[in-house]
């Protein structure tokens, strides 16, 4: 195991932070998969589980089973980790910019683009290996004139040229979901049924450049952008599954768990031919991907103390009882429903509320919002 260290842009003099990285398996071969822990810092399940992955990869790559490089940043968020406001971790949001850390991640596109074209000349089409090539220089060239710059610019450099990138988040209370794109369903299918995923969102562009469609994403619009520029079909496939791994909720921090996750993604990494031993055979699936257009959040009317009727997980028909608000003020009690058929899969933590909070959503199979689809 290799381990590096990837300064960040200091914000002021005297305080300099730092990526940590570690670099597992052979390098040269091709064949790398990218695992980054908590960008959202205050989402403290994937820290667990990565701390049980790096055991579990080192084991492996002692016994010689790593068919690739595996990259596993051990926490992606260094300056979330460190913002405190009264004790309270806030990692979601950048203090300094009021940025989310998991938007706005470059597009590569264009300047992949530049250097592809002069290698494809008459009817050549690029290869796989040309077009990593093109986006780990169009990465390395991003300008980083803020901390937070040099943050995405590290984390999209060690996982742009990845087969498979997974990144590990939480919701506040969940069962464990992905997010990924229709077009990567097949090769996401294998991770849904290892993790047990109890709901898929797929979009073609959830809107705001989130890492993961950062990372797959440029596939595709590579391929439309050389079309239009020289005139004629160039394809390429989807060489890059880029998954946001859901793993349940904030207080699902326990050592079982997190050693059972860490063991289902060895066996993902396995399937995919990164890892020796893959699973004879995979357990079934327990939901089909729906559109991340029809996951429908659900608003508090008012504020008040939350009252769960139904249990997380279930799936539900539209108006079913979902939730009940107690109004301690006027003692009134608001029932409110399910506003779709679908799987009630994440949901608010706090149990008391102010008025227009969203508490909850449901994943419903029919497209029902467009625009930006990813909460703030």
């Amino acid at each position: 195991m290799i381990t590096r260290r990837h300064p960040l842009v200091s914000p002021s003099p005297g305080t300099t932070r730092e990526l940590l990285s570690l670099h597992y398996g052979p390098t040269g071969t091709g064949r790398k998969a990218a695992i980054q822990a908590s960008l959202h810092a205050d989402e403290v399940p994937g820290l667990l589980v990565a701390h049980h992955l790096r055991r579990r990869l080192a084991g492996l790559e002692t016994a010689g089973a790593l068919r690739g490089e595996i990259v596993l940043v051990p926490f992606a968020n260094p300056i979330g980790l460190s913002q405190r406001v009264l004790q309270s971790v806030e990692g979601r949001f950048d203090l300094a910019s009021g940025e989310n850390f998991n938007r706005r991640y470059a597009d590569l596109v264009p300047r992949a683009c530049e250097l592809l074209l002069p290698q494809l000349g008459g009817a050549a089409t690029p290869t796989i290996a040309m077009v990593r090539e093109a986006l780990r220089q169009a990465c390395a060239e991003l300008p980083a004139a803020t901390e937070l710059d040099s943050l995405r610019r590290t984390l999209l450099g060690l996982a742009i040229d990845a087969e498979v990138v997974l990144d590990l988040h939480c919701d506040n209370e969940a069962v464990l979901h992905l997010y990924t794109t229709p077009e990567l369903w097949r090769d996401v299918e294998p991770l849904a049924r290892l993790m047990g995923a109890r709901a898929v969102l797929v979009a073609e562009g959830s809107g705001d450049e989130p890492f993961d469609e950062a990372c797959s994403l440029v596939w595709p619009r590579i391929a439309a952008e050389l079309t239009r520029r020289l005139g004629r079909t160039v394809a390429l496939p989807p060489a890059c599954a880029a998954v946001t791994v859901e793993l349940r909720g904030e207080a699902d921090v326990r050592h079982e768990l997190a050693a059972a996750d860490a063991e289902k993604i060895v066996q993902y990494l396995a399937v995919r031919g990164l890892v020796d031993g893959a699973p004879s055979s995979l357990p079934p699936l327990e939901c089909e991907p729906t559109p991340l257009a029809g996951s429908i959040p659900v608003e508090a009317p008012h504020g008040g103390v939350l009252v769960w009727v139904a249990e997380l997980g279930a799936r539900l028909r539209r108006g079913e009882p979902l939730v009940e608000i107690v109004d301690p003020a006027s003692g009134d009690v608001t029932a409110v429903a399910s506003p779709t058929d679908g799987v009630f899969y994440a949901r608010e933590s706090r149990r008391f509320v102010p008025a227009g909070l969203r508490i909850c959503k449901i994943a419903g199979r029919e497209a029902l919002r467009s625009g930006r689809l990813l909460s703030d």
